[in-house]
């Protein structure tokens, strides 16, 4: 049974038929998600006793942050498994999710500017936490042009896992920045050992928000990775009998 599981996995083409089967579920699945946790927070939360209702943007800001460390060690979970085992659907995943998480820490980067303008007075500081994570969009956009700029796509792979896994020692710093360092960026305020630091009512559409962008970046990644694999495997004779 493991060894059809990894032989399943390793498919490319079965891969790209589960894409199909439950890409509309997933992707209906965030929109309705998000629809909730926004209508729900932008409208019908209390409005915060010190920040007012800027603090809103909350439900966009903390969902990108959270995933834009998240994916970077999905991405080193795959690189594990390519390196180790040479499965190349593990690649395409890593590049997919690459794209994802770009675009994920560009927005929580966007996102913070915009809350730091009311609340800190300025879009933009040196902040450990900023820093770490302007750091964490740059290795993103790296790991992208790299790979994009090499014409052996095997050797391109290879590199890029192992950068992935190198990569992993900036994630520590993006958490722990505001532990270690005194910093303008607040404590977080859910973690999994204490309580959430917000009103419940508060907290709610925030998870719900959180687990939309969950459905979203799945459903993204879907049609991103079979854009990489219909491009990689363009020459393979079930290309043309699956298109």
């Amino acid at each position: 049974m493991l060894k059809n599981f990894i032989n399943q996995f390793a498919s490319p083409k079965t891969y790209l038929k589960r894409c199909d089967k439950y890409f509309i579920f997933v992707f209906s699945a965030g929109l309705i998600f998000l629809a909730v946790g926004w209508i729900w927070g932008i409208f019908y939360s209390p409005t915060d006793v010190q920040q007012g209702d800027v603090y809103r943007i909350i439900y966009l800001h903390v969902p990108t942050s959270i995933y834009a460390q998240l994916i970077y060690w999905i991405m080193a979970f795959w690189a594990m498994i390519h390196l180790v085992w040479r499965v190349r659907l593990a690649a395409y995943l890593i590049k997919a999710a690459a794209y994802i998480g770009l675009l994920s820490t560009f927005l929580a980067l966007f996102s913070g500017s915009i809350w730091g303008i009311p609340t800190w007075g300025t879009w933009w500081q040196w902040d450990a936490r900023i820093t770490s994570t302007l750091i964490l969009f740059l290795m993103y956009l790296g790991l992208i042009t790299l790979h994009n700029s090499f014409n052996n796509f095997d050797k391109s792979d290879r590199l890029m896992s192992i950068l992935v896994i190198v990569g992993t020692i900036n994630l520590p710093i993006i958490k722990k920045s505001v532990d270690w360092w005194s910093t303008l960026h607040q404590p977080a305020s859910i973690t999994l050992t204490k309580s959430p630091s917000i009103d419940i009512t508060m907290f709610i559409p925030l998870m719900i928000s959180i687990i939309a962008f969950g459905f979203l970046y799945i459903s993204m990644g879907f049609l991103m990775s079979k854009i990489i694999i219909l491009t990689r495997e363009k020459n393979k004779t079930w290309i043309d009998q699956y298109v």
